[in-house]
């Protein structure tokens, strides 16, 4: 549902602390088991019954990203629930912040805050083991569910033009929380957090800023796609 953000060309991963790969999938599996339910309860508040199905399609692959991700974890000897745990309070809030009025809202988020979750994962990959950067870019590949929510946000603008400003205000303020909450995520973990500023063991503070203007870049050009401005 995204376009990956420029990652580091050519990057091998450098030493790390092991948890990180655990806490790593925890992250994520809580995104996606949430997402799912947001997605489904955001099916309910269309009026059509074609997108109400599409939306709630989106629910399913979403769900089965979750439960792949579980499996993962379980395969590695972690309990994907105690994974999950330390993830819960921060992707809660977010969720709690930022709940939909209608169901374009729904998409909306939809598509700007899982956006910049997978944008976030796709960069913490880039320093850990290859077969678990393999395992978490094909994951997240796109199934289509984009052109879905940019073709129908595109069609309501077009039919009620004053759903632009709105929507585009909303696609603001996602941004914003999803931003802060990539970043809680990272901080529950002193394991992902040394990914990111640990230096010789990942980023460093300034790779760590680079990244979050590489997600913004690739936050402005979804946004382009869906007719309104970032």
């Amino acid at each position: 549902m995204t376009d990956a953000p420029d990652s580091v060309a050519g990057m091998e991963p450098t030493p790390y602390d092991p948890s990180a790969v655990s806490h790593l999938l925890g992250a994520l599996a809580y995104a996606q088991l949430s997402g799912f339910g947001e997605l489904a309860a955001g099916a309910q508040l269309s009026p059509h019954l074609a997108a109400k199905g599409a939306i709630a399609g989106m629910a399913a692959s979403v769900y089965r990203q979750f439960a792949a991700v579980s499996g993962r974890l379980t395969a590695l000897g972690e309990t994907p629930e105690a994974a999950m745990a330390p993830f819960v309070e921060a992707i809660d809030a977010f969720h709690a912040r930022t709940a939909p009025s209608d169901w374009l809202e729904a998409l909306i988020k939809a598509y700007v805050g899982h956006g910049i979750a997978r944008d976030f994962y796709a960069e913490l990959v880039n320093y850990v083991d290859g077969d678990t950067r393999e395992f978490v870019l094909t994951l997240l590949e796109d199934s289509g569910q984009a052109r879905f929510i940019s073709e129908t946000v595109r069609e309501e603008i077009a039919d009620d033009k004053r759903l632009g400003g709105r929507l585009a205000l909303w696609a603001r303020r996602i941004m914003g929380e999803a931003l802060q909450q990539a970043q809680l995520v990272a901080g529950e973990s002193d394991a992902l957090t040394e990914l990111l500023v640990g230096g010789e063991h990942g980023a460093d503070l300034a790779e760590f800023g680079r990244i979050f203007g590489r997600i913004a870049d690739a936050h402005t050009r979804r946004m382009e796609r869906l007719g309104l401005s970032a």
